[in-house]
């Protein structure tokens, strides 16, 4: 399927479902890791992930337009269109979409490099995904210099280290 295919999709989607016109533009977006779709509030537009439809098929990616268009139909008519709204969940359910699209296998089980930094002061311990200039950052508490101690290769989620 290319964008013209899901132009095409999501517009019968949306006049069967909804029956109401969908006047933006629909394509896929494959800088998307942790979604399954994106709409954007400024220009209306809905993007989803290509992925969704390599490991899921076409059925998750309707589905995940399904949802999309919610957000979209009742951002335009200025109704509740948030996932906390009780109007987005009473469409949601009335079109048969899904309130969370299926998680990506390579992406849940992704291996993820931490680096650790120690302050040479205070020796107060700093995790990071990202490597960093030592010469350009100091330590948050006591303002000593920083050395890199050790890089760990984790074989565990990315959630799993979020808070870092």
């Amino acid at each position: 399927m290319n964008n013209e295919e899901l132009q095409r999709l999501t517009e019968e989607i949306s006049l069967d479902f909804f029956r109401k016109r969908f006047k933006h533009k629909a394509s896929f977006n494959k800088r998307l890791r942790t979604t399954g779709g994106r709409y954007a509030l400024q220009s209306h537009n809905i993007e989803i992930n290509p992925k969704h439809l390599e490991h899921y098929g076409r059925d998750e990616v309707i589905s995940i337009i399904k949802h999309e268009l919610c957000h979209y139909h009742l951002h335009i008519e200025g109704r509740g269109y948030q996932h906390r709204d009780r109007e987005f969940k009473q469409l949601l359910k009335q079109v048969g979409g899904s309130r969370h699209c299926q998680s990506i296998p390579a992406v849940r089980n992704k291996s993820v490099t931490i680096h650790v930094y120690r302050c040479l002061t205070c020796s107060h311990e700093y995790l990071r995904k990202r490597r960093m200039n030592t010469k350009k950052y100091v330590c948050g508490k006591c303002h000593g210099r920083l050395e890199k101690t050790a890089e760990k290769n984790e074989g565990k989620t990315l959630t799993a280290f979020q808070g870092i």
